[in-house]
């Protein structure tokens, strides 16, 4: 096909055509489509109850799993009342969508202050307490960033911390990013979108 071709194909809307049958089977998201990345492929660490919990757990529903602390000021609790309202909006399929908190604080964050703190949004979340072993090596795998900042007596401090949350399939793949701000109707999108296959 020459040049003049081409251009008589695109002008006539022809290429759209055919770059659809090479893009059969992609989805679209709004979040960051991280289909096949080699990291944050898992965990294994204890819930507020004391119980060891995997990804495996989780199998058949789309699980967001979020990086932060019950101390956080706006980040975390922002992010926890979107994902509320994105369970609310799913309707039917709300029970096939798994909040996954992860403490960046254990020394603060108990099994008792996470069973409040998730209960304050949705008792169906779930909390992971790692020990600061386990936070440092997950952090690595995650690519996520935490820091203790000092405040003005010694538990006082706050956390710097990644704000983004990790979507997976309900097969327990990691497919998207999702950055803080996206706000809820994007994320009903992208849920819905997973749970079609």
């Amino acid at each position: 096909m020459n040049k003049r071709d081409l251009l008589k194909l695109l002008a006539a809307g022809g290429a759209t055509l055919g770059l659809a049958g090479c893009m059969q089977n992609k989805a679209s998201f709004n979040a960051v489509d991280i289909t096949g990345a080699d990291y944050a492929k898992g965990f294994s660490l204890k819930d507020a109850n004391g119980a060891t919990r995997t990804l495996a757990d989780f199998k058949g529903k789309v699980v967001v799993l979020f990086f932060g602390y019950a101390q956080c000021p706006d980040v975390c609790p922002t992010t926890m009342t979107e994902m509320a309202q994105v369970k609310q909006q799913l309707g039917a399929d709300a029970g096939k969508l798994q909040v996954v908190f992860v403490t960046v604080d254990p020394d603060r964050d108990t099994p008792e202050v996470m069973k409040a703190y998730m209960g304050a949004f949705d008792p169906s979340f779930v909390a992971l307490i790692p020990t600061q072993e386990q936070l440092a090596a997950l952090a690595k795998d995650f690519k996520v960033y935490y820091k203790k900042v000092e405040g003005k007596t010694p538990t006082a401090y706050s956390m710097d911390h990644s704000a983004a949350s990790y979507v997976y399939d309900p097969e327990g793949r990691l497919r998207l990013y999702a950055r803080y701000g996206q706000g809820v109707a994007p994320m009903v999108g992208d849920v819905k979108t997973l749970l079609q296959g």
